[in-house]
């Protein structure tokens, strides 16, 4: 067996401290406790009148219709506001149809405003509600979903309640990087340190977020962070810095419509807010590529050396990491064989999120382009 030099028994000692470390956090960033699902039996005697949901919608003609027909499957009482941001297509006829449904038509969007907030801006005017919903106009919930949501928010007293969609697997890249998506978020946001009072962490899945409507008016959202394109986050921190509480879980009952299929689209998903993630630093996206390169290259070199125990350790504790998430979206276990792939596809599509930005180019999504 080849023997090796002393950096060659660190690189391969590193990423066992990097993975066995992680396993051991306190607050278990890989793990998937933090969840709700949908309670079906909960929709005859749900009382939804409490609640106006916000959604806005560009150009969402294909899942609209579905958002709105899921949405009436609910329960009793429920408000919701269409905000048609600008759209070119259906949207909005097919959201005038639905029941107890107003359509706001936006106006132009500003300089210094996102569209999604400018959307949400627009339509929080007629919110007379106790709570506001914030819904994507892709994101279908399952029968039951917004009670249970609603009875977890008043039995743990929180201000602030988002869950993370569920999103659509359909294609090989789809299942490479989609649930991905959700570990790396995971590791990068803790769920447990953002739901609890800390003020270091505060994270939600702007998909689907319950808020009370006097929060969001005091904390002077939408225009307080208009030019938030992180705008979920951006918002939990905003309502835990007010001194309120926020929860951010899993969920198979908030469903994604939105079709992605291909590597080009998951980039254009991911590359739009990866780079301010990271705050802009180039420093921090160094040091992070220096990190996946110990931690997910670091064992494969190892492996054909007198350092292969090393190796191998730190390949099943990389392994068991990922396990949580794919058990729970119901996905065979051998996909954790590639994550070290889905990892190289996350760093490219993190440096292309950062030559946009040094390009000029802040984000582009929706058909805007929003400057650096």
């Amino acid at each position: 067996m080849p023997n090796v030099s002393a950096q060659g028994w660190m690189l391969a000692f590193l990423p066992v401290l990097i993975w066995g470390g992680l396993l051991l956090l306190p607050w278990r960033p890989w793990s998937t406790r933090e969840r709700l699902e949908a309670d079906a039996e909960a929709v005859q005697a749900a009382d939804l009148s409490e609640i106006t949901v916000l959604i806005p919608a560009r150009n969402e003609a294909e899942t609209i219709g579905a958002t709105l027909a899921a949405l009436q499957a609910q329960g009793n009482g429920l408000q919701v506001v269409v905000v048609d941001d600008q759209s070119t297509d259906a949207t909005a006829s097919i959201a005038a149809a639905y029941p107890h449904t107003r359509v706001v038509s936006g106006q132009p969007l500003p300089d210094g405003w996102a569209g999604k907030l400018w959307a949400l801006e627009q339509g929080k005017s007629q919110v007379h509600t106790a709570m506001t919903l914030l819904l994507d106009a892709d994101i279908q919930l399952q029968p039951g979903l917004l009670p249970a949501l609603l009875a977890f928010k008043r039995r743990e007293g929180r201000q602030f309640v988002s869950l993370m969609a569920d999103l659509r697997r359909t294609s090989f890249w789809d299942r490479l990087l989609l649930p991905a998506f959700v570990y790396y978020f995971k590791l990068l946001y803790p769920f447990a340190l953002s739901n609890s009072r800390t003020r270091h962490v505060a994270a939600a899945a702007g998909g689907c977020v319950l808020l009370d409507t006097e929060v969001l008016r005091r904390i002077g959202a939408f225009a307080s962070l208009r030019g938030a394109l992180i705008d979920d986050c951006t918002l939990a921190r905003q309502v835990k810095d007010a001194g309120y509480r926020t929860w951010l879980g899993l969920s198979r009952g908030v469903v994604s419509l939105r079709p992605y299929g291909s590597l080009a689209s998951i980039h254009d998903m991911v590359a739009r807010s990866a780079f301010t993630q990271l705050g802009y630093s180039t420093w921090l996206l160094l040091a992070v590529t220096a990190i996946f390169i110990v931690a997910y290259a670091g064992p494969f070199i190892s492996l054909n050396s007198s350092a292969r125990p090393w190796a191998l350790i730190a390949w099943a504790a990389m392994m068991l990491s990922y396990l949580p998430i794919l058990r729970y979206y119901r996905m065979s276990p051998f996909w954790a064989l590639l994550l070290p792939l889905s990892a190289a596809f996350y760093l490219g599509m993190t440096w292309s999120s950062a030559i946009r930005y040094w390009r000029g180019i802040r984000s582009r999504w929706k058909g805007r382009a929003y400057s650096s």
